[in-house]
């Protein structure tokens, strides 16, 4: 059975996810933590719960959600996943960064990627990939539909949606990716997002004033 833990990190108070299960494996959602003290405060956990990270994935790769992808890189010798269209987003992360003042180090280009439909397995657990660009040019979530979570990353917020504005943002894809493939899982799904509290869909399908 899947455990998530959530951690808020970083100057934009960005969600990071460690999922794992009764085996100890575990994936890495979004890394974001920025300072030496988040560092710590996601080591000590791993540590704490004997955990065994194998997956280092992101939803997408706007720079608030890879600040700590650098750091599990090197500490848990991960391959760092993404979709391929968000490749772009990575060079740019420094970049972007400093945009926002926020300055940070270059993040090496992904090791690896991966598909809509394709499956992330950790441990006796795993995840489906379901595309949702819109908020960004290649974004994912990540779906378990045994127990009905839905990784949002900045796709799906409680009562709103993820912003459209940035580069290879687009409000119609997006609202149509939300509308055909998440709003379509089970209305208990609950839906853990990038920013912010979870929420379920069954409450965004009623509720979202982007979506009603």
């Amino acid at each position: 059975m899947i455990q998530i833990k959530k951690f808020t990190f970083n100057p934009v108070q960005e969600n990071t996810f460690v999922l794992y299960d009764e085996t100890g494996e575990c994936a890495i959602i979004d890394a974001g933590c920025f300072f030496e003290n988040e560092r710590k405060e996601l080591d000590n956990f791993i540590a704490a719960n004997q955990l065994k990270p194998v997956k280092l994935i992101n939803t997408h790769c706007h720079f608030d959600h890879i600040m700590g992808v650098t750091h599990c890189r090197t500490k848990y010798h991960l391959q760092f996943e993404i979709h391929p269209a968000e490749t772009a987003l990575v060079e740019q992360a420094a970049e972007h960064g400093d945009l926002f003042g926020i300055p940070m180090e270059p993040v090496d280009a992904p090791d690896s990627f991966f598909q809509e439909g394709d499956r992330i397995s950790f441990g006796n657990s795993y995840l489906q990939i379901i595309g949702a660009p819109g908020h960004s040019p290649g974004g994912v979530v990540f779906y378990n539909p045994d127990q009905k979570i839905l990784i949002a990353g900045d796709v799906l917020f409680y009562g709103s949606i993820g912003r459209t504005d940035l580069s290879g943002g687009s409000f119609i894809k997006l609202v149509g990716n939300i509308k055909t493939k998440l709003l379509t899982l089970p209305e208990e799904t609950v839906v853990y997002c990038g920013h912010g509290p979870e929420t379920t869909i069954g409450f965004e399908k009623k509720n979202n004033p982007f979506l009603t």
